[in-house]
C-alpha cells in the first residue's frame, strides 16, 4: 500500500493557483485538472504514424498515470467549493504548503489587491526549493509588439505594479524556473471582461448596445482555455524563454467585438458613445475600463513555433462567435424556458401564463397581439423604405380584406414563428398561450416539411416547447364562468353567450379526433401536464402554479440583476434609516414629555411643600400661644422673684435655691 501511494505521488505534480475562486484562475484550474502531466509534449497525430517511437514509448506509460494536483487560496470563505480543487489554503501558513508544490501560478490581471500578496509570496522563494513560477500579466504599449520587444515595452501608468512584479519574477530565474505570461484580455466559458456586452445583449433590455469611443481601437485577446493551453505547454516543455505572449489570431476591434455579440444574442444594433461614459457603469473595474479602450497589435509567434496547443479559437472571437455565445449561455445556465398552455376557451391560461411569465421572466406570447405587433412593426419599417416589409403588409392586409379581417393560417404561421425566433424569446424563452390550436397548426409552426425524427438537427427544434400544460374545466363550469362576467368585460370580446359556446363545441370536436393537438406532442415524446380548473378563488391558480413550477424547475436566467440587488438594498437601508430616525425622533419626544412631565411634578410639590409647611408653621404658632400666655402670667413673675432673690442672698448652689423658692411658691 505504502508503495503505491508513493507511485501516486511521485507521478502527481501539485500545482498551486491564487485566488481560485475567479474567473481566470478557476478555468486555468479546471484544465489543468483535466490534463495529463506531459501530454503536450506529444503530437496527437504521432501516435498512429510513430508508433515506434522511442520517445513515444517513453512518454505513453507516464501520461496514463501523471497528473496534476490543484490547490489554492480563495478570496471568500463562502465560495462554492470547486471539485476540482484538492486543497484550499490561506494566508497565514501560505509560504509553507507552497514549498509542497511543484508548480505556483499567480494570475493578477483580475484582482489588483492580488500583486501585494504575489510580491509577498516571491519574495518568499528563496526559502523553496524548486519551484515553476508562472505569473500572468496584461501590461500595454502602444505600438505592436511580439516577445521580442517585451523587454522594451512602456506600460500603462495604471500598471506599473505589474511591471515591478515581472522585474522580481524575471530576476528570481536565475535561481529558480521562472515565467511572465502576458495575456491578451480573456473570454469564453461564461465571460468575465466582456460579460457587460454580452449580458446586455441577452436581456435585450437596450435598444443599441453601446461602444466607447469610436470602437477603432484593437483589443488582443485570447480563449481563456487556450491560455490555459499555453500554461500547460510552458509546465511541461519549460522553455529557456522568460516572456510569452499569449494571444490569439485576431486583430478584431471593440466595434468588430461588441457587433459581433449583439447580432448573435441582442437587438443586432450598436451606438458609438463617448469614452466617459464607461466610467458611469457599474459593472467595470478601473482596471477592466483601462483594458477595453487599449489599442495594441500583438503577435505571439513563440507559440505557435515551439508549442503544442490545441486551439479552442485560435482564429478570435468574432470568428468563432457562435461557439462563444453557447458557451455563454451554457456557463451561466441561461438556458431559454419555452412552455406552451393550451386547454379550452375561458379556463384561464392567458391568467396562469402571465404569472408564469412573472415567476420565470419569459416572454408572453398570445396569438391577438403578436398580430398586431407584427403590423405595427410592419407599418415602421414601410416607412423606413423597406421594401419587403411593405410588400408583406400589403399581402396581410389584403388577405384580412378577403377574410373579414382574419388571416390564413399559412400567415399566422409565419407571424407565429417569426415571434418565437426574435432573440428575446429564443435567449430568455417565451409562454405560447393557446396557440397552436389544432395538429396542423402545431406542425407547420414547429417542423414546416420536416418530419418529428429530422428535428434534431434543423433550426425549428429551438423553438418547439420542452413543456406543455394542458388545463381543463368541466363545459358546466367555463360557461358559468362566463355567463358570470361583467358586461362590460365580456363587449367587444369572443366571450359573448353565442360566440363562446361555438368556440367551446369547436375545441371539443377537435381534441376527440385522431390527430389531436395532443398527439402531436406525444409524437416528439413531450408529454403534456393535465391541470384541472375547478374554482374561481385565486388559490386554485396558486396551486396550478405551484404545480407548474415544480414540473418546470428553477429559472433558468439572470434572475434578479445586481442592479435591482443593489436597489433594493438600497431601499431597504434607506428604510432602516427613516425607521431610526423615527424611534429616535420618538424616544426625543418622549423624553422630552417625560422630562415636562417631571418639572411639572416638581413644581406642584414644591408648592405641596410650600404650604404644607406653612400650615406646619401656622399650627405650631396657634399651639405655642396658650403656652407662651401661661409662662408670662404664671411661671414668669415667680422665676422672676427667685431670681432677684438669689442675687441678694447669693446661695452656694443657685439651682438648689431656684427650685426650693419655687417649690415654696406652688
Amino acid at each position: 500500500m505504502a508503495d503505491k501511494t508513493g507511485e501516486m505521488a511521485q507521478n502527481t505534480r501539485r500545482v498551486f493557483i491564487n485566488d481560485i475562486g475567479k474567473y481566470t484562475s478557476k478555468n486555468i484550474a479546471r484544465f489543468l485538472d483535466s490534463c495529463v502531466v506531459g501530454a503536450s509534449l506529444v503530437d496527437p497525430g504521432e501516435a498512429d504514424v510513430e508508433e515506434d517511437d522511442d520517445r513515444l514509448h517513453d512518454e505513453q506509460p507516464r501520461l496514463k498515470s501523471a497528473t496534476f494536483q490543484i490547490v489554492g487560496t480563495v478570496s471568500s470563505q463562502t465560495e462554492e467549493k470547486c471539485s476540482f480543487i484538492a486543497e484550499e489554503y490561506s494566508r497565514e501558513d501560505l509560504l509553507h504548503h507552497l514549498m509542497k508544490c511543484d508548480v505556483v501560478i499567480y494570475d493578477i490581471t483580475q484582482n489588483a489587491d492580488q500583486i501585494d500578496e504575489a510580491q509577498w509570496a516571491v519574495s518568499g522563494f528563496t526559502f523553496l526549493l524548486n519551484p515553476c513560477m508562472l505569473v500572468k500579466i496584461s501590461s500595454y504599449h502602444k505600438i505592436p509588439f511580439t516577445e521580442e520587444h517585451y523587454r522594451r515595452r512602456k506600460a500603462h501608468p495604471n500598471f506599473h505594479d505589474h511591471i515591478g512584479l515581472e522585474k522580481l519574477v524575471v530576476k528570481l530565474g536565475k535561481t529558480f524556473s521562472t515565467y511572465v505570461v502576458a495575456s491578451g484580455l480573456q473570454y469564453g466559458m461564461g465571460e468575465h471582461i466582456f460579460h457587460l456586452f454580452f449580458k446586455m445583449s441577452w436581456l435585450g433590455e437596450v435598444s443599441q448596445v453601446p461602444i466607447f469611443g469610436d470602437g477603432s481601437n484593437i483589443i488582443p485577446t485570447i480563449h481563456i482555455n487556450d491560455l490555459a493551453g499555453i500554461i500547460q505547454n510552458i509546465i511541461d516543455h519549460k522553455p529557456k524563454s522568460q516572456y510569452f505572449v499569449a494571444v490569439d489570431d485576431s486583430k478584431n476591434t471593440m466595434e468588430d467585438i461588441i457587433k459581433a455579440v449583439t447580432l448573435v444574442l441582442g437587438p443586432g444594433k450598436t451606438q458609438n458613445v463617448s469614452k466617459e461614459e464607461i466610467y458611469l457603469t457599474r459593472d467595470l473595474m478601473q482596471t477592466d475600463i483601462d483594458s477595453l479602450l487599449v489599442n495594441l497589435c500583438i503577435e505571439a509567434t513563440y507559440l505557435k513555433e515551439n508549442f503544442n496547443i490545441q486551439w479552442v479559437s485560435e482564429t478570435g472571437m468574432v470568428e468563432n462567435i457562435e461557439q462563444i455565445t453557447e458557451e455563454y449561455k451554457q456557463t451561466r445556465g441561461l438556458l431559454p424556458l419555452r412552455i406552451c398552455i393550451l386547454g379550452p376557451p375561458a379556463v384561464g391560461k392567458s391568467t396562469i401564463a402571465e404569472r408564469i411569465c412573472k415567476h420565470y421572466k419569459l416572454h408572453h406570447v398570445k396569438l391577438k397581439e403578436t398580430i398586431t405587433e407584427t403590423l405595427e412593426n410592419l407599418v415602421s419599417d414601410e416607412e423606413n423604405d423597406q421594401s419587403e416589409a411593405q410588400e408583406f403588409l400589403d399581402t396581410l392586409k389584403e388577405n384580412m380584406n378577403q377574410n373579414g379581417g382574419r388571416l390564413d393560417d399559412q400567415y399566422v404561421i409565419r407571424i407565429m414563428r417569426d415571434k418565437l425566433r426574435t432573440k428575446p424569446c429564443m435567449n430568455q424563452g417565451f409562454v405560447l398561450d393557446g396557440f397552436p390550436k389544432t395538429y396542423e397548426q402545431a406542425k407547420e409552426l414547429f417542423t414546416g416539411d420536416e418530419e418529428p425524427e429530422d428535428l434534431q438537427s434543423k433550426h425549428e427544434k429551438k423553438i418547439i416547447p420542452e413543456f406543455v400544460f394542458f388545463v381543463d374545466a368541466t363545459d358546466v363550469f367555463l360557461k358559468t364562468r362566463v355567463l358570470n362576467l361583467p358586461e362590460t368585460a365580456v363587449e367587444g370580446t369572443s366571450y359573448t353567450p353565442e360566440q363562446f359556446l361555438r368556440r367551446l363545441a369547436n375545441f371539443r370536436e377537435r381534441n376527440v379526433e385522431d390527430e389531436t393537438l395532443l398527439n402531436y406532442f406525444e409524437d416528439l415524446e413531450i408529454h403534456p401536464e393535465h391541470l384541472e380548473i375547478t374554482s374561481n378563488d385565486d388559490s386554485e391558480y396558486l396551486l396550478i402554479i405551484e404545480k407548474v413550477c415544480k414540473k418546470v424547475g428553477k429559472p433558468k436566467n439572470y434572475g434578479i440583476v445586481l442592479e435591482e440587488v443593489e436597489e433594493g438594498e438600497r431601499r431597504q437601508a434607506e428604510q432602516q434609516l427613516k425607521e431610526r430616525a423615527a424611534q429616535r425622533a420618538e424616544a426625543e419626544r418622549r423624553e422630552e414629555e417625560e422630562a415636562q412631565q417631571r418639572d411639572k411634578c416638581w413644581g406642584e410639590w414644591n408648592q405641596q411643600l410650600v404650604e404644607v409647611r406653612r400650615q406646619e408653621h401656622d399650627l405650631l404658632e396657634s399651639q405655642s400661644e396658650l403656652l407662651r400666655n401661661y409662662l408670662m402670667k404664671d411661671v414668669m413673675p415667680t422665676l422672676t422673684q427667685g431670681l432677684i432673690e438669689c442675687c441678694r442672698i447669693r446661695p452656694d448652689d443657685p439651682i438648689d435655691f431656684l427650685v426650693g423658692h419655687l417649690n415654696n411658691t406652688y
